[in-house]
């Protein structure tokens, strides 16, 4: 291969690279609203991605949602369901059956164009969900 052959094969190749690379700055802001349903600790959630730089919906990844109790790590958790889709663009909707009330940190994984995760920290509680109050920080670790 010629010297300038070369050079045309390795511009082509980082300009095919250029959007993934510009896409992969990208990180993602994700909203969580959950409301429980008739079945006991089985909760549907609302969870609207965004570009965390220009606050556009993120809508062309594929989102899948699992949960875990930090409080007993590795013995509560919810295997990941995919999250469908709804109309509004950045919008999808996810079904959760949990193994008892309290606080669970959701995993959202995006895959496809955008590959991120967002934790998250839900109180479920009999008839509503919140977000968990942030731990405290002691303050001698306080800058």
């Amino acid at each position: 291969m010629t010297a300038i052959n070369l050079a045309y094969a390795l511009a082509a190749a980082v300009a095919a690279c250029l959007p993934a690379i510009a896409f992969a700055q990208v990180r993602a802001k994700a909203d969580v609203a959950c409301r429980p349903t008739p079945t006991t600790l089985q909760y549907d959630c609302v969870i609207t991605l965004t570009n965390s730089r220009t606050n556009e919906p993120l809508s062309d990844v594929t989102l899948t949602v699992g949960a875990d109790m930090p409080s007993m790590p590795m013995m509560h958790n919810v295997r990941p369901v995919k999250a469908a889709p709804r109309e509004e663009p950045g919008s999808y909707q996810a079904r959760l059956m949990l193994e008892m009330h309290g606080d669970w940190m959701l995993q959202l994984n995006l895959s496809g164009p955008l590959r991120d995760r967002v934790v998250t920290i839900i109180r479920f509680e009999p008839g509503r969900a919140t977000l968990a109050a942030e731990p405290e920080v002691p303050s001698s670790r306080k800058h």
